[in-house]
Formats: C-alpha cells, sequence, structure tokens
C-alpha cells in the first residue's frame, strides 16, 4: 500500500485484467451477480482493507478514521492498494456505516479504542421527531468522491462496490448510541412504541436508498447493504418490524445496479432477507452454504460464507475450509465468494492471500 500523500488513485497502475477474459466482456463478480456462468468464482473479503494489512496500519498511525474516510484520495488509494495487493475481484468503498447518521441530525464521534458512539441517542417516542429527513445527500458528497476515485484508480475488470447499513442496524445504533450486546434499548422502543419505530425506520429507510442511488451515479456498480445486527431478532419480528422498510431502502437500487443483501447472526432469516430484496443474499457462518442456498432459493445468488477465524489457523486448513465452501457452491452459477463476516484485526495476511489464491484455484 503507498504512503497515503504519494499516487493519486487516477495514476495508480492498473492491475491486470484477471476478473475479466475476451469472451466474457464483463467482471466475473457481475455476471455471478446474475447467475451467469463464470470460469472462476470471484472473490472478495469485507473488511479487506483493515487493520491486519501493516500498511493500513501505518497509514492509520497518521490519519484517524473519519479523516481517512473524509478524504476521499486516500480512501481510495488504501482499498486501491489493498485490491492489487490481495488479487481479489472487487473492491469495496472504503467508508463506514454510520456517516448518513451525521446529516439526520445525530452527533456522531468515533472515540479512541471504543468505537463510533452517539452523544444523542434516540430513546423516546420525542426524539424520534428530531431526526432529520435527509431530502439529499449533498453533505455526503465526499463518500460519493471517494466512490469516484476509486472506479477511476481500477482497471475495468473489478467492480467497484458502493455500501450502506440497512435500516435496522442503523436505528439500533441511533437508539444505543453505539453497538451493544443485547440491543435492549432498541428492543424496547421497538415494542412499546411500534409508531414511533415505524417513524424512524421510515426515515432511515429513505435515506438509505438515495445514500445508494446516489453512489450508483458515481460509478459504484453494486451496492452490499449491511444489517449486522438484525440477527437479534426472530423471524416473527422481522416481518413486523423490518422487512417493509428494508425493502423499501432497497428497491431503488436494485432497478439500477445488483444489490447484495447481507445480515449476520440469525440463518432463520434468510428467506425474509430474500423477501425483502437483492439479486445476492450474503450468507454468514453460521450455516453451512449449500443449505443457506435451499432457503434462500437457487434463483438468487448467494455470497460467503467461510467463518473469519478460520484465517486464524494455519494455512493448510484455511485452504481446506476454503475448498469445502467450495463445494458446498457445487459449482452453482451464481456464488461469490466471502467470509461470513469481516476480516479479523489478528488475521495474518499471508492467509488472506492463501485464501484468495485457493479460490482461485477453484
Amino acid at each position: 500500500m503507498p504512503h497515503p500523500h504519494h499516487t493519486p488513485p487516477e495514476a495508480a497502475p492498473a492491475r491486470p485484467a484477471g476478473g475479466l477474459t475476451a469472451r466474457s466482456g464483463e467482471p466475473l463478480l457481475l455476471r455471478a451477480c446474475r447467475r451467469e456462468p463464470v470460469e472462476r468464482t470471484p472473490v472478495w473479503l469485507m473488511r479487506q482493507a483493515g487493520r491486519y494489512l501493516p500498511e493500513y496500519r501505518a497509514v492509520r498511525d497518521a490519519v484517524g478514521f473519519m479523516e481517512l474516510c473524509k478524504t476521499p484520495r486516500l480512501a481510495a488509494e488504501v482499498m486501491i492498494a489493498t485490491v492489487q495487493r490481495l488479487g481479489v475481484d472487487a473492491a469495496i468503498i472504503f467508508s463506514d456505516l454510520l456517516p448518513l447518521l451525521e446529516p439526520m441530525g445525530l452527533d456522531l464521534e468515533f472515540a479512541q479504542g471504543e468505537g463510533p458512539v452517539i452523544h444523542n441517542p434516540v430513546r423516546a417516542p420525542a426524539d424520534v421527531d428530531r431526526v432529520l429527513e435527509l431530502t439529499d445527500v449533498d453533505r455526503l458528497g465526499f463518500v460519493m468522491d471517494v466512490v469516484r476515485a476509486t472506479r477511476a484508480g481500477l482497471d475495468e475488470s473489478i467492480p467497484v462496490i458502493g455500501f450502506a447499513g440497512a435500516p435496522f442496524t442503523l436505528a439500533g445504533y441511533c437508539i444505543e448510541g453505539g453497538t451493544s450486546k443485547a440491543w435492549l434499548h432498541t428492543k424496547s422502543l421497538m415494542y412499546r412504541h411500534e409508531s414511533a419505530w415505524h417513524d424512524l425506520m421510515g426515515k432511515i429507510a429513505r435515506a438509505v436508498s438515495r445514500y445508494l442511488v446516489a453512489q450508483i451515479e458515481a460509478g459504484a456498480q453494486v451496492v452490499q447493504v449491511f444489517d449486522s445486527w438484525v440477527g437479534c431478532l426472530s423471524p416473527h419480528d422481522y416481518r413486523r418490524y423490518v422487512l417493509d422498510h428494508s425493502r423499501a431502502a432497497i428497491a431503488a437500487a436494485a432497478q439500477r445496479v445488483p444489490v447484495i443483501h447481507f445480515a449476520t447472526g440469525n440463518p432463520a432469516l434468510l428467506p425474509l432477507l430474500r423477501e425483502a430484496g437483492g439479486s445476492v443474499i450474503g450468507i454468514d457462518w453460521r450455516i453451512d452454504l449449500d443449505r443457506a442456498w435451499e432457503m434462500v432459493g437457487h434463483d438468487r445468488a448467494v455470497q460467503g460464507n467461510l467463518d473469519p477465524a478460520v484465517l486464524l489457523a494455519d494455512r493448510d486448513t484455511v485452504r481446506r475450509c476454503t475448498r469445502e465452501v467450495l463445494q458446498r457452491a457445487a459449482g452453482r452459477p451464481g456464488h461469490i465468494f466471502n467470509l461470513g463476516h469481516g476480516i479479523l484485526p489478528q488475521t495474518p495476511v499471508e492467509n488472506v492471500l492463501e485464501l484468495v489464491a485457493a479460490v482461485k484455484e477453484g
């Protein structure tokens, strides 16, 4: 990864067209999203530019997290260099789920060692009224600049993935004021004040929809919706309190590009994720891929689903477990290889390279 003040993205060397062939004309990832036959399974990894990379840690020693996210040249450079080092088949923009909440009136801080903190959480129905409707994405223009700079610095064989948090996960952060183990404040508002809950979720869903469309207009060829915390709900509660809002958040983007709809924590939600939308359903590691695909339906593509902790093992184990996921996909068109969640900070880089090599070998 280059030093943050070196080569601008538009001048970065183009990666060889490993995901593109003369006969296909399109990147592997895009064809897999549409369940078209591909020469090999495409692979990219959630949190592929992160703390496990020494080059990334060197950048972060000089630049705070939000400063990096809001400096498009640096954010693009970090991801471009990561894609080139790992040899993956897609670049997800370097950003975070939560900046979307700032123009909606939430006071967001990434506290050192504590992660995200919202200093004015939504705890009562009256608090929902002060959450602003996001009528435009002007204050998030830096994210669209990251999309453009990332696209400009990559070979055409590497699609750029934009992303946003799903309504439930963003609402959880708004209400808890940060992350949580049990999401008790969130569930309390959801159960006790259903009307206010739906008002909040509606505002967030409309914001997510506008945000995703803006990223697509800036050059994102795929978008992923992360529902990182929705696994704390039962299927019944997902249908009652979440499904319609997730559908509303996804619908406009899905008319333009493939949407990857990803949730963690509860495989019983997979049929409902399909119902909410997405041409690709992301699978976490808590269920075997073949069983998950049956639940989703073979008329949808799937993404996943190696346990990120496997990458802490020896390289032979990484290769064996990677092959097991590929065997469960059984060569069926529409599989994108990924982890079941983001790369862990303790992961050895050589194990990530081993994983990518094993996927490419098939």
